[in-house]
């Protein structure tokens, strides 16, 4: 697995590495705290977005992480955030998470063409055996979605983290494996030449 920073690029949505210069972007379209009520990161102004760049960016170094900027193809902007992390070269193995975009662009084909095009990266390019993805109990709109983009759910993690206010957050995993992948591309495919495909 050679896990180097990259651009994944499709029809609307192109996703390059993470940096500092995306702050602005990032602040313009991520300062909503709906978004973030459900995440554990907390992120309420410019400082805090800047610290959560700078985290995905020590983790990218320590090689367990590889941030993406979401750029929506039509403005050139960065719309949002997503990341392969918890990267385990050794059992080919790894998470997409850490995933928002800004509230104008949910219910629309962003969020399947990310996925689509991180997921044939991990099992088509790394050869990953097994790509985790997971989310809180409580987002039904998350759950949802990952259930549409064809992953497996395994099981819920109760008490799994002391989130926002010390509320104990019920972690549930899914999971897309290698003997899968073949018939979810198709399925992703198929939605996003769809003419309306839009994300759950």
């Amino acid at each position: 697995m050679n896990v180097e920073p990259l651009v994944l690029e499709g029809p609307e949505v192109r996703l390059e590495p993470l940096g500092v210069h995306h702050l602005e972007d990032l602040c313009a379209v991520g300062l909503v705290p709906d978004l973030w009520k459900l995440i554990p990161t907390n992120v309420e102004n410019a400082g805090d977005m800047r610290t959560y760049i700078e985290t995905a960016l020590r983790e990218q170094a320590a090689g367990v992480s590889l941030p993406f900027a979401t750029i929506g193809k039509s403005t050139g902007c960065a719309i949002g955030s997503t990341r392969f992390m918890n990267i385990e070269r050794a059992h080919r193995r790894a998470e997409i998470g850490c995933t928002w975009i800004g509230p104008e662009w949910h219910r629309t084909r962003v969020n399947t063409e990310a996925k689509y095009l991180m997921l044939r990266h991990a099992f088509e390019t790394w050869k990953c055996n097994r790509v985790e993805l997971k989310t809180d109990s409580l987002n039904q709109r998350s759950r949802h979605a990952i259930l549409q983009i064809g992953a497996k759910q395994e099981g819920t993690f109760r008490n799994h983290m002391v989130v926002k206010e010390g509320r104990l957050r019920h972690t549930v995993y899914f999971s897309v494996i290698d003997s899968e992948w073949p018939a979810v591309k198709r399925s992703l495919e198929e939605k996003l030449s769809a003419p309306s495909a839009a994300a759950p």
